[in-house]
């Protein structure tokens, strides 16, 4: 699971443990890195069939947060968007079957793939105006926030 926060200057999101003397990467953060890495080649050859985890861009706004996640070549009905205490979760499980006879065999092949990535929302989103759109490979979730955390723009204040 990871967390929305403030990114610092170098644009990446900074998940850590607080109270803990420094800046370690959170346990999801860490399996997040790892099960990202590329795979040796000798297991890409036997087991690169599955999906990879779609990468996605998370941007604040001063009206809202916008999670874009890279998912081309599936279908809006592929989605599966919930929330839950506080906790986006966007998930997809596709099954895949090809059957192909030929003169004196029949070879079956099947695919399963399925991915699932959560964020810990802010307390400031308003998860009842949350809305979501798939369009040419990028689905959009826009996380609007609630009208009291909307940044107001500056005002002059008068000396009496």
């Amino acid at each position: 699971m990871t967390t929305l926060s403030k990114s610092p200057k170098n644009s990446s999101l900074a998940t850590t443990n607080s109270g803990l003397g420094g800046t370690f990467p959170t346990w999801s953060s860490w399996m997040d890195e790892l099960l990202n890495n590329d795979l040796p080649s000798v297991f890409q050859s036997n087991f690169n069939s599955g999906m990879s985890l779609p990468k996605v861009n998370i941007s604040e706004k001063d009206d809202a947060y916008t999670v874009d996640m890279a998912a081309p070549g599936m279908k809006k009905d592929d989605f599966n968007i919930e929330i839950d205490n506080q906790v986006l979760t966007i998930s997809s499980e596709q099954k895949n079957e090809k059957k192909t006879e030929e003169s004196n065999y029949t070879r079956r092949e099947f695919g399963y793939a399925s991915f699932k990535r959560s964020f810990t929302l802010p307390e400031s989103v308003d998860d009842g105006k949350i809305e979501a759109k798939y369009n040419e490979g990028i689905l959009t979730i826009t996380l609007p926030k609630r009208e009291e955390a909307k940044k107001k723009p500056a005002r002059s204040i008068k000396i009496k």
